[in-house]
């Protein structure tokens, strides 16, 4: 099988470290179930085991994919050949780190393409230290898959134990944000949800669609986009096939997810979604990327940079995000 592509983040974040301590995990199971290729420097990884005082297993670095293949091998290290800079610090914004995390995703994102690794995985970068590498028009990482790929519409979907929720948009002001609810966009998204879960293993999923305002709008007193946006997006839906079901207010649609009657809800913006998510479940939650020719999955947290370099983060998120991809790469979501 081919390997996953596991990019290190900000080596200046916890990314390195969390990778370290699933490695030093994984070097006590007898097999793993797909092989692992990490995509970044290999000082940052050493630094991250250093900071988390363990020991990292024998991890051979390869020039390409195929090389794991031809020499048998369940883990190895791509190195992207970025010396470590001399002023480097965790916890703070340098643009030789934001450079080395983008040049990863984009590594690993092109192998994806070609075929040569089965997903991808993501440790957590800075928008900042993106920015100072001079990567301005990238806010995060499903804008550079979006970039790389030529995908007109892409989706994130945070998924945790009990819960999964897509968005309608992340990366945008509260007020852009809720100029972004059309009919369009939410019957494009509702698509783009439909056919992703049933390629993924889940087929006909249950959406439900979150409301904007509160109390759905209370039928137009509190703000018309339920009605004229939101309402004909999820009958047209209906009418081609989807399971939506909504507008349902935000203070009730994710607890009757949560107890089981939907498979996945379509939040309309950021917080709306990664606040349920969070409270639900935090240090299991993933993030994957929808609409994008492969699968791409990530922790559900940011570099931390209060705690880089202390050895405490938590590596949960890593590893549900392996087990994650894993499990969409066998079409095994449901």
């Amino acid at each position: 099988m081919q390997p996953i592509a596991i990019t290190l983040g900000d080596p200046a974040g916890i990314g390195p470290e969390v990778a370290a301590k699933v490695l030093d995990q994984a070097a006590s199971s007898e097999e793993l179930q797909t092989p692992w290729l990490f995509v970044g420097s290999r000082w940052s990884l050493e630094a991250g085991a250093l900071s988390a005082g363990v020991t990292l297993p024998e991890l051979p670095g390869v020039s390409h994919p195929d090389d794991m293949q031809s020499q048998n091998l369940p883990m190895a290290l791509y190195d992207i050949g970025v010396a470590k800079p001399d002023d480097f610090r965790y916890g703070s914004v340098q643009a030789t780190c934001g450079g080395i995390a983008v040049q990863s995703v984009e590594w690993a994102a092109r192998a994806c393409m070609a075929g040569e690794t089965s997903a991808m995985v993501t440790c957590p970068l800075n928008k900042e230290a993106i920015h100072a590498a001079g990567y301005v028009d990238d806010l995060g990482h499903q804008e550079i898959l979006a970039r790389l790929t030529g995908a007109q519409w892409t989706a994130t979907m945070l998924m945790t134990p009990g819960l999964r929720v897509a968005h309608l948009s992340t990366h945008k002001s509260l007020i852009q944000a809720a100029q972004y609810v059309t009919q369009d966009t939410a019957l494009e998204k509702l698509t783009l949800v439909h056919e992703t879960l049933s390629t993924w293993g889940l087929p006909d999923p249950r959406i439900a669609v979150a409301a904007l305002n509160p109390h759905g709008g209370e039928g137009g007193i509190l703000g018309r986009e339920e009605i004229e946006e939101l309402l004909p997006a999820v009958t047209q839906a209906s009418a081609q096939g989807i399971k939506a079901t909504g507008p349902i207010p935000a203070d009730s649609v994710f607890t009757r997810a949560i107890n089981g009657e939907f498979d996945v809800v379509l939040a309309l913006y950021h917080d709306q979604g990664h606040i349920a998510i969070k409270v639900h479940n935090f240090h299991e939650s993933t993030t994957a990327t929808l609409g994008i020719p492969f699968v791409r999955t990530s922790v559900d947290h940011g570099t931390a940079f209060d705690i880089a370099g202390q050895g405490i983060a938590n590596p949960r998120g890593l590893v549900a995000a392996i087990q994650t991809a894993e499990q969409i790469v066998q079409g095994e979501l449901a």
